[in-house]
C-alpha cells in the first residue's frame, strides 16, 4: 500500500469513527471501488462493513459491492433488506451479477432472483446456462448496437439516451434485423465522421469475433494479440448475443495464471485470498500432493537400496546433490513450457522443436554445469573428503547427463499431458519429480559402479 493511499484510509478511519458522514461521502467520491472495498475489508468488522457500505452513495455502492470477495458479499445480502438488495442488483452490469450469483449458496440466489427485474432475471438465467469456462458465461449483454443504415448523428442520439446502462460506449457493434453481427465501428471514428454519414460507410467488417462456447481463457489471450477493448460473441447462427470486455479478460488471465501457479507447485487451485482461506481447505489444497509425492518417491528409495551396497560413503555423498540439480533443471523447463501452452506459444505438433531447442539448450547448460562441479569437487569437497580426480570426473560427469535427461523430460512431458487432455500443470510436476529423480540416480550408479 502506498503512503497516499495509508494516510486516506486514516482519514476514512477517523471520519467513520467520530461519525463525520458528510466529510466521509466526499472523499469516497474521489476512491476507486476496488480501494474502498479493500478499506471496508481489511479495516473493519463485519457490523461495521455493514454499516459503512450504507453510506456510500447509490452510484458508487453496486461498483464497490463487485469489488468484494464472496464471504464479504454473502453477509452483506444477509443484511441486506429486499430493497437494498434490489437497488445494488440494479445498478449492476450483469456479468457482474451473474458472477456473483456463481459463488454464493441456493438461498442467497434465490434472493438475488427474487429481486431482480423479469428482464435482467431472463438474461441471467440465460447467462448462467452457458458452461463455466466458455465464453458466454464471461459475456455481458449490455452493449450498444446499430442497424447499418443508422446515421452517426442518430448513432449518437442513442448512445446518449442509453449510454449509461451500457458495459462500454467505446466499441459499437452493426447488425442486421435478425440479430447477426455485420461489423464494429468505434467512436473515435464516428467522431471523425459526418453527421450523416450512415454506419455501414465506416464499419469495420471484419471484427474478430468469438463464440459463446470457445474457451474464455482462450478468449482473454485475444485480447492481448489483438488489443482489443471489447469482443463481440455471436451464437452458432451468426446472432451477436453478447459482448467480452478487457477487464473481464484481465480477470480471467489472472484467475487461470493464479491456478496454473498452484498446480505448478502441486497444491489444488482454491479461489479465496490467502487470509480468508481455512486451516482445513489449506489443508485439503495440499494433502493429496504431499501423499502422492510420498508414496511416488518409493522408487527413488528402491533404486538408493539396490544400489547402496556398491557405492561408498563419499560417492554416496553426491547423491541429493546431482538429484537436486537435475529437479531444478527439469522444474525450470517444465515451468517454461507450460506456460507456453497456456498462452498458445507451443502446441503438441512443436514436440519435435521444443526437443530440438532444449536439447541444444540443455548441452551448453550440462557442460558449463558439470565443469562449475568439477571445481568445486576439486577446490572445496577435497578439503574434508578424499575425492580422486577419477571420481569428481564421473561425478560431474553425471551431473552433465542428468541435466540434459531432465531438461527434456521437462519439455516433453507438459506436451504430452496436453494431447491426452490432461492439464499439464497437473501431470508435469508431480510426474516429473519422480521421473527425474529415479533416472538421475539409475544414470548416477550405473556409471559410478561401471567407471570405478
Amino acid at each position: 500500500m502506498t503512503e497516499q493511499m495509508q494516510i486516506l484510509y486514516e482519514r476514512l478511519s477517523f471520519c467513520f469513527e467520530t461519525r463525520k458522514f458528510a466529510d466521509l461521502r466526499i472523499l469516497l467520491l474521489d476512491m476507486e471501488p476496488v480501494d474502498i472495498a479493500l478499506f471496508l475489508e481489511n479495516n473493519l468488522d463485519e457490523k461495521e462493513q455493514i454499516m459503512f457500505f450504507r453510506l456510500l452513495p447509490k452510484e458508487l455502492a453496486s461498483d464497490v459491492f463487485v469489488e468484494f470477495d464472496t464471504s464479504t458479499q454473502q453477509s452483506l445480502i444477509k443484511a441486506f433488506s429486499d430493497k437494498e438488495l434490489k437497488e445494488v442488483i440494479d445498478d449492476m452490469f450483469l456479468d457482474d451479477t451473474v458472477d456473483i450469483i456463481e459463488e454464493m449458496p441456493a438461498n442467497v440466489v434465490k434472493r438475488i432472483l427474487m429481486n431482480a427485474s423479469p428482464e435482467d432475471r431472463k438474461q441471467i438465467n440465460e447467462l448462467l446456462e452457458y458452461p463455466e469456462d466458455s465464453a458466454g458465461s464471461i459475456m455481458t449483454t449490455e452493449f450498444i448496437s446499430f442497424s447499418p443504415s443508422t446515421t452517426i448523428e442518430s448513432a449518437f442520439d442513442k448512445i446518449r439516451r442509453t449510454g449509461l446502462t451500457k458495459e462500454t460506449i467505446y466499441t459499437c457493434y452493426v447488425v442486421d434485423r435478425k440479430k447477426r453481427l455485420l461489423g464494429a465501428v468505434s467512436v473515435k471514428d464516428m467522431l471523425l465522421a459526418e453527421k450523416n454519414t450512415i454506419i455501414a460507410d465506416i464499419m469495420d467488417s471484419n471484427a474478430v469475433v468469438v463464440n459463446t462456447l470457445d474457451d474464455k481463457e482462450q478468449v482473454a489471450l485475444m485480447f492481448s494479440k489483438y488489443d482489443k477493448l471489447a469482443l463481440p460473441v455471436i451464437d452458432k447462427e451468426g446472432c451477436l448475443v453478447g459482448i467480452i470486455t478487457v477487464d473481464d479478460a484481465v480477470d480471467v488471465i489472472q484467475e487461470e495464471a493464479s491456478e496454473d501457479i498452484q498446480k505448478i507447485a502441486a497444491v489444488l487451485p482454491n479461489e479465496k485470498p490467502y487470509l480468508k482461506q481455512s486451516i482445513f481447505s489449506i489443508y485439503k489444497a495440499r494433502a493429496p500432493w504431499l501423499i502422492l509425492l510420498l508414496i511416488t518417491s518409493t522408487f527413488t528409495s528402491i533404486i538408493l537400496s539396490k544400489y547402496e551396497s556398491s557405492l561408498d560413503a563419499i560417492m554416496y555423498a553426491f547423491v541429493p546433490m546431482l538429484m537436486g540439480t537435475a529437479g531444478n533443471a527439469g522444474g525450470q523447463t517444465s515451468v517454461t513450457i507450460i506456460r507456453a501452452i497456456a498462452v498458445r506459444d507451443v502446441e503438441f505438433k512443436d514436440i519435435f522443436k521444443v526437443i530440438l531447442k532444449e536439447l541444444l539448450v540443455s548441452i551448453v547448460l550440462g557442460i558449463t554445469i558439470s565443469l562449475i562441479c568439477f571445481g568445486k569437487i576439486m577446490l572445496i569437497d577435497r578439503l574434508y573428503n578424499d575425492i580422486s580426480m577419477m571420481r569428481a570426473s564421473v561425478i560431474s560427469l553425471v551431473c552433465a547427463i542428468s541435466i540434459i535427461m531432465a531438461k527434456l523430460v521437462g519439455s516433453i512431458l507438459p506436451l504430452l499431458a496436453k494431447k491426452i487432455k490432461l492439464d499439464p500443470a497437473v501431470v508435469a510436476s508431480p510426474l516429473m519429480t519422480t521421473i527425474v529423480d529415479a533416472l538421475s540416480l539409475i544414470i548416477y550408479c550405473t556409471i559410478a559402479i561401471a567407471v570405478l
